[in-house]
């Protein structure tokens, strides 16, 4: 009998907590300003002031003897209590279980409180959690541009609405959660998108066309359809200010593969047309005086239409700046230049205004 007395001593002495330690206390009760607990039968512990506010509705459901989690704030104040905070303490543990959610790939269902330009933002366990627009799953994805208003305005429609996430990344000291859709169908569309390779020509639809490019959706065989996307850059030869111009949502077209990246699938509308800098290489030379017209202007320089499918740059540093440059270049003009640089085979002719050649050479001659 005295043995086991002993060994339960010892087992006491062992469970002396410290500072910061989150523990088993059992409630003893309260008087609206303190509540007690009791700690391995040798303290006593009080959680009281801001502490106590904070629980309150938490203490006024516990009966006696209940066991619940707190943590040590202060092992003994003034009055030889161990403060104690229930707040702290389950924060703690909510952070440790998310933890083991994130490592376990646990798919958690989450209700969207708020919506900002970046994203979504929800609730897990008494901690804020965001949803980036980037993690968001294809389905979700606000397909208007990179206009953040409109962005906002797509993202504002999932608020009160359920969506099924993964934790991507979290850091209790920043207190910073992090959410990703798309994380739990990534496995499945990597699967999908094994079955297809970089070259390969698909034929699909478009599913939207934004400012950067156009979505298009396709598939083959029985595979499940999966989309990608092309570039602004990809759709044609010449530069393209507005992608509708050269696709249309619904449209059904061929598109080539460039590029595979895990899960996402980037795709060029362009490498299956004639490349036209191949049909300039013997037409055109360094020195070269052309006619072009004035397309765009852009705060490096100037866009010049050689023909409809080729466009050189006027670059901005030879005027000195922008304002400079457009009291000599006027939009949907037509102006003589002379090619300073010829590159096909990198798409890129540089031109100078043949005015201001002229003027060097005569200032040369002076």
């Amino acid at each position: 009998m005295q043995q086991k007395t002993q060994i339960k001593q010892d087992d006491i002495k062992i469970k002396v907590p410290k500072v910061g330690d989150i523990i088993d206390a059992v409630y003893l009760g309260n008087d609206g300003l303190y509540a007690f607990f009791d700690i391995y039968g040798f303290k006593t512990g009080v959680i009281f002031g801001k502490e106590f506010l904070d629980a309150k509705n938490v203490i006024e459901n516990l009966k006696k003897g209940d066991t619940v989690k707190v943590r040590v704030i202060e092992l003994e104040n003034e009055e030889g209590f161990v403060e104690l905070s229930m707040k702290e303490a389950g924060k703690e543990l909510n952070w440790k279980t998310l933890k083991e959610l994130k490592e376990k790939g646990e798919v958690i269902k989450v209700k969207i409180e708020k919506a900002n330009k970046g994203g979504l933002i929800t609730t897990i366990s008494n901690i804020q959690a965001f949803l980036p627009v980037s993690q968001l799953s294809i389905d979700h994805y606000p397909r208007v541009g990179s206009d953040p208003q409109k962005i906002l305005k797509e993202l504002q429609k999932f608020v009160g609405k359920e969506m099924e996430v993964r934790i991507l990344d979290i850091d209790p000291k920043e207190d910073k959660l992090i959410l990703s859709e798309k994380e739990k169908e990534s496995e499945t569309l990597k699967k999908i998108v094994s079955n297809y390779k970089e070259g390969e020509i698909v034929e699909g639809e478009i599913t939207a066309v934004v400012d950067f490019g156009a979505f298009i959706k396709f598939s083959k065989d029985n595979i499940k359809p999966i989309e990608g996307l092309i570039h602004i850059s990809e759709l044609d030869w010449k530069l393209i200010e507005d992608p509708s111009e050269i696709v249309k949502k619904g449209d059904r077209i061929k598109a080539k593969i460039v590029k595979i990246e895990n899960d996402r699938v980037f795709l060029s509308l362009k490498q299956l047309k004639e490349n036209p800098w191949e049909k300039i290489k013997s037409k055109y030379k360094k020195g070269d005086v052309v006619k072009g017209k004035v397309k765009r202007v852009a705060n490096f320089g100037a866009f010049i239409e050689l023909s409809p499918d080729i466009q050189g740059l006027c670059h901005i540093s030879v005027f000195g700046s922008k304002e400079e440059l457009l009291k000599h270049l006027n939009l949907e003009k037509e102006y003589e230049f002379v090619i300073s640089e010829f590159n096909p085979d990198n798409y890129r002719i540089i031109l100078i205004p043949k005015f201001l050649v002229d003027q060097q050479k005569e200032t040369q001659k002076q």
